[in-house]
């Protein structure tokens, strides 16, 4: 029986973790999309430090390439599956949809989206309408600290279901989703499972994302010692996760009752960790701000639920996206003509 062919979009931390998890199942064969740690994967491979697979030096995946492959082109099979763990940022060119769709073939190939955020899955929807998309709502630790090394301090924990998907039958995109957990964890070791309530998984990690994620950029500062402050919790993070739960609530999402405690607690108080968006921040990169800030603010306005606080930090969220945008040469500072402020 052949192999299932999976194309992975984005190898650093998780498409590492991800791709590897994938070739140790014996299911899948991974050719994963590399750009700035390509020449180091090619001449050296992987080298992986997991909590869960332990230590692992020079793995290469079945192939490796710099570019997403043309499955036009006579020579390249179609993928089964394509995995995209990159960063989701929509207000920057080229987007998720034009980066994979050289390798979509339609009716076929289904699109898992492990990234974070909601209402991520609309621009594929509407780009690539006959194939399947799944989400991967991923939890686990995994960083990489320089070209093709991996750090894995968190096991593998992935809630997989299928989006919903007009012109696809339901059941075909849940069984898409099923097969895709069977090929990445078929002898049911890992945590990463099948679950078809998508929005609630989606909604319930956005509490944190939505929260800790842009006020730790904007403070620059690290999750312990905002609680350990106080009024960083009572003044922005409860007001938010409050705000979140209520557009959820709006949505057709009720988030568990005890969700707030768990969010709040959710990273150890021995440790100065600063949720990714700060960390892209303090690098100078570009953030994630409009599907964890901007998407649930849009819902807010979509269903009239009141949102005064996560409307100021979206605000102050996008004037930081700016300033990184200024820095890499996608926005000039000058007045456009119909703006009025000049």
């Amino acid at each position: 029986m052949p192999k299932c062919r999976v194309l992975v979009v984005g190898t650093g931390g998780i498409g590492a973790m991800s791709a590897y998890a994938l070739e140790q199942g014996g299911l899948a064969e991974v050719t994963a999309v590399m750009r700035s740690n390509y020449d180091a994967v090619a001449k050296h491979g992987i080298d992986i430090d997991s909590v869960l697979w332990g230590q692992v030096s020079s793995w290469r995946p079945t192939a490796i390439s710099k570019v997403v492959p043309d499955v036009s082109k006579a020579d390249i099979a179609p993928f089964d599956y394509i995995l995209v763990t990159t960063k989701n940022i929509p207000d920057v060119s080229p987007t998720v949809a034009d980066i994979i769709a050289p390798a979509v073939t339609p009716g076929k190939t289904a699109i898992v989206l492990s990234q974070n955020g909601i209402n991520i899955e609309r621009p594929l929807l509407a780009r690539f309408p006959s194939n399947p998309l799944i989400s991967s709502v991923a939890y686990t630790g995994a960083t990489e600290t320089a070209p093709g090394k991996i750090y894995n301090d968190d096991p593998d924990c992935q809630k997989i279901g299928a989006f919903t998907n007009q012109q696809v039958p339901q059941d075909v995109a849940d069984a898409a989703a099923k097969s895709y957990v069977a090929i990445y964890n078929p002898d049911g070791k890992l945590d990463v499972v099948y679950d078809a309530d998508v929005p609630k998984v989606r909604w319930r990690k956005l509490m944190y994302n939505g929260s800790f994620n842009p006020v730790s950029s904007i403070l620059q500062m690290d999750t312990p010692r905002m609680r350990m402050s106080k009024h960083v919790i009572d003044d922005l993070i409860a007001p938010l996760m409050g705000e979140i739960r209520a557009i959820a609530k709006a949505a057709g999402v009720e988030i568990q009752e005890n969700a707030e405690t768990s969010v709040l607690h959710q990273d150890p108080n021995d440790t100065a960790f600063k949720p990714s968006m700060c960390q892209d921040y303090e690098k100078g990169n570009l953030m994630e701000v409009e599907n964890l800030v901007g998407e649930p603010l849009r819902e807010a306005d979509r269903f009239g639920v009141p949102a005064p606080t996560l409307r100021i930090i979206y605000g102050i969220m996008k004037g930081l996206q700016l300033k990184a945008k200024e820095r890499k040469g996608l926005w000039k500072a000058e007045f456009s003509p119909e703006n009025p402020y000049k």
